[in-house]
């Protein structure tokens, strides 16, 4: 058996220095995507993630769960989006952020890394508002006499009450978690590997109510379509609500992703390229 058949079966998971490897390579290849097929899978990681807003909406639509079954289930139930987005493929912004680990090592420039965060965080939003149009003539917000409904308007209104400072930092704190949830995925080698390494860091990010900007993506639009069809209290989300979470989310959610890619191209780039 040849070494490379050996590293082939090899059952554990990467080391944390070909895990840099691997994360430089990738953004390697994200950058190189051609503009068509980058839109076109972003468009589906949106429509992904947006699954495990509903997902996790449809759960709180049991207002009579305890808070803390609410937070942690809900969290894990929001877990299907990103377990589509890596284990599916797709181009989420949230996580094409650790291209900066390619960029660190100058294997790709700044103008085609800001091109695919450009292009994929557009794309998301097109694949959200996409899957939000289907959920809603699905009319999924009368399950449960329209409770589910309700916790859309809920979540969403939770969403834009905080002031854009607090938003930005809550978008710091989600995408470290979600960046290490995908670093987690890289390392894996296997469906198996990947779902249950994810579980924990998305699932924490959720209950602790921190802001992930492709999932505002659907959750904001749906709970301001349905609070100007009467749902929940009068207008509680408005279009500068809206546009305040997705701006504090977004740059909050580049600056928590930025900070963990570094900080392991920082720690493994050396053992990265002798191994």
């Amino acid at each position: 058996m040849t070494p490379d058949e050996i590293k082939t079966l090899k059952p554990d998971a990467l080391s944390p220095a070909e895990t840099a490897a691997k994360a430089e390579a990738v953004g390697e290849a994200k950058a190189a995507m051609s503009s068509a097929k980058c839109f076109a899978s972003s468009m589906l990681a949106g429509a992904f993630i947006a699954f495990g807003a509903l997902y996790f909406c449809v759960f709180l639509g049991d207002p009579t769960m305890p808070f803390a079954v609410q937070r942690m289930v809900g969290g894990v139930c929001f877990c299907l989006g990103l377990v589509l987005v890596l284990c599916c493929g797709a181009e989420l912004f949230t996580g094409n952020i650790l291209m900066v680990c390619a960029k660190a090592s100058k294997r790709i420039g700044w103008v085609p890394m800001l091109r695919n965060w450009a292009i994929v965080w557009i794309g998301n939003l097109a694949g959200a508002l996409i899957a939000l149009a289907l959920v809603f003539l699905a009319n999924v917000a009368a399950m449960n006499g329209g409770a589910v409904g309700e916790a859309f308007v809920s979540v969403a209104a939770g969403k834009v009450a905080p002031d854009w400072a607090t938003l930005f930092f809550k978008g710091v704190m989600c995408n470290i978690l979600v960046c290490l949830a995908v670093w987690i995925g890289f390392s894996a080698r296997t469906v198996v590997d990947k779902v249950i390494g994810i579980i924990l860091p998305i699932s924490a990010f959720v209950a602790c109510g921190f802001e992930h900007c492709v999932a505002n993506m659907f959750f904001l639009p749906m709970g301001l379509l349905l609070n100007s069809m009467g749902v929940g209290a009068p207008d509680v989300i408005t279009l500068g609500g809206l546009a305040a979470n997705l701006s504090a989310a977004t740059l909050g959610n580049i600056v928590g992703g930025v900070a963990v890619g570094l900080a392991f191209w920082f720690v493994h780039r050396q053992k990265a390229a002798i191994r």
